[in-house]
């Protein structure tokens, strides 16, 4: 399997199953997309973006289905909402399987929750993911281990603290060095120094620098030494 990042903004993703499994799937998808759940019954757990965090915007939405469909209608469902993935989440292993051959039939990206190890062509796993705002590392053992991938999402938590804002920090300075015409080759080697320095990160980490001062002093540096800026 090849690992993607997909922009999942406004695009439309149907879950089949309100267990458990479908509320988390929900949660995830709902940050970007527009959400449908199908299910005759919903389990008393969140779904949707509003477990996110206070400090988290969406972009997405979540609309909670009452219905049974089997195997027979599955494929109506599909037709009816076109979706760019489905997530087949249900208890009943020839729902899933009628999800799985509606999606493969109209070349529908399909997520099937009940099976792990092998996957069929157009499969989607979905991966543990660590995330600092607008810096996300995905983790995945292809479905064989997730106790694994959920493991290694914990440890790297802590390692992402501050990515976003050296994000910001490096993405502003590089702009900047070319506004002021810095050659490349000196752009690198500035961009580089920046998210090597441990004392920068360090910074933004204690919210004793924001990326403006960073910025800032990276350039008060340079011209210090001479350079364009």
């Amino acid at each position: 399997m090849i690992p993607l990042l997909h922009d999942f903004t406004d695009v439309p993703v149907l879950i089949f199953g309100g267990g458990l499994v479908g509320a988390r799937k929900s949660r995830r998808f709902a940050r970007e997309a527009d959400v449908t759940v199908v299910s005759p019954e919903f389990v008393d757990e969140p779904f949707g973006p509003h477990e996110l965090d206070d400090t988290e915007s969406t972009a997405g939405s979540i609309e909670l289905v009452r219905a049974g469909p089997g195997p027979e209608n599955v494929e109506e469902w599909i037709a009816r909402l076109e979706p760019a993935l489905v997530i087949a989440a249900t208890d009943d292993g020839a729902v899933n399987e009628a999800v799985v051959e509606s999606a493969r039939e109209r070349g529908i990206l399909v997520n099937r929750a009940d099976r792990s190890g092998d996957r069929d062509p157009g499969s989607v796993v979905v991966p543990a993911t660590a995330r600092d705002e607008q810096v996300v590392v995905s983790i995945s053992t292809g479905g064989t281990a997730p106790v694994l991938s959920k493991y290694l999402r914990q440890e790297l938590e802590e390692t992402l603290e501050g990515a976003s804002e050296m994000a910001t920090v490096l993405g502003d300075l590089r702009t900047e060095l070319k506004r002021r015409d810095v050659p490349p080759d000196r752009r690198r080697e500035i961009v580089t120094d920046v998210v090597n320095s441990s004392a920068t990160w360090t910074a933004l980490r204690s919210g004793a620098s924001k990326a403006s001062q960073v910025i800032e002093d990276v350039l008060e540096e340079e011209r210090s030494r001479g350079g364009n800026p």
